[in-house]
């Protein structure tokens, strides 16, 4: 058995769910991308849509009772490696605004483009919520 997560406010997602949350506590975040919860992209900036990926990633996670360090893995897809080699302090300094010196298992992987033509990143996770903070 399993819940499907969708925070509270967002847009509805179409044809996927945010997040599904199984009776075992395993959290599977779906790709979050660098728009806000009415699905809309206030930047073109890579630093600034990563940064709206992780707090989309941590709005799913706290929806489902859990907190930012239950995330244990996180896939990142990205359209252009050398901005990210290029912006790598900008990339910690964002990271650990939003995610503080919590570091899981991470992948990234380079593509030749995302669904949404603006996205220039997008981000998977998977959670492990404790028993007790289960929604």
């Amino acid at each position: 058995m399993h819940s499907v997560i969708q925070p509270e406010g967002w847009a509805a997602a179409k044809g996927y769910a945010n997040g599904v949350l199984t009776d075992d506590g395993r959290l599977f975040i779906g790709g979050q991308i660098g728009w806000t919860a009415a699905q809309v992209f206030e930047t073109d900036d890579f630093i600034e849509q990563m940064e709206q990926a992780l707090k989309n990633i941590v709005a799913v996670v706290t929806a489902a009772g859990g907190v930012t360090s239950d995330i244990t893995r996180l896939t990142w897809y990205v359209i252009d490696k050398k901005q990210y080699v290029a912006r790598q302090r900008e990339v910690g300094e964002a990271y650990r605004r939003v995610m503080g010196r919590h570091f899981p298992a991470m992948t990234m992987v380079v593509v030749a483009g995302l669904i949404e033509d603006r996205a220039l990143i997008e981000i998977e996770a998977t959670a492990v919520l404790a028993k007790q903070r289960r929604t």
